[in-house]
């Protein structure tokens, strides 16, 4: 199995394949809307705006299994990310990053690149970079701020 095997569905229901982004450079998220950390949309959605026309692809995956930290449901999850953080790069349904039911994405994202406490993710806004070949590039605490990615996705882009 390699990245670009793998789907994620839209909070409507509908598939993205990750097949659609050959050729792009992606960081994948999982996000929370009542997190301290999720003043770190705003940041991403700069990181968006700036390359999105050169090649960067930003996938946000609402998880809820933090301290129950996305209340949101697949229906409101996208207007209260656009209204509050002005977010406008995909989001996907609500998913399980770690745990039995584990979404296929953040599964194979975790074995590919483990963490400080081993493959576990452990808090909201942990970031996977992906290259435009579909290999994990580096995974990224929670705390990392999204502008610390930045030369990371600016190498990347010019490979």
């Amino acid at each position: 199995m390699n990245f670009y095997d793998l789907t994620i569905n839209t909070p409507q229901g509908d598939p993205i394949s990750m097949n659609n982004y050959q050729g792009k450079v992606v960081l994948v998220v999982n996000t929370a809307t009542k997190c301290g950390l999720t003043p770190q949309f705003d940041g991403l959605q700069a990181l968006h705006e700036k390359y999105y026309d050169k090649g960067l692809v930003l996938i946000g995956a609402p998880c809820n299994q933090f301290l129950n930290q996305e209340p949101e449901t697949n229906d409101t999850v996208e207007e209260a990310c656009r209204v509050n953080h002005g977010v406008t790069f995909q989001l996907t349904e609500k998913i399980d990053v770690n745990g039995k039911h584990t979404h296929p994405l953040f599964k194979y994202l975790k074995s590919k690149l483990g963490g400080f406490f081993g493959s576990r993710i452990k808090w909201n806004f942990t970031k996977f970079l992906i290259d435009s070949s579909g290999k994990p590039f580096k995974r990224y605490a929670p705390s990392t701020k999204p502008v610390e990615i930045e030369k990371d996705i600016q190498i990347l882009l010019k490979k």
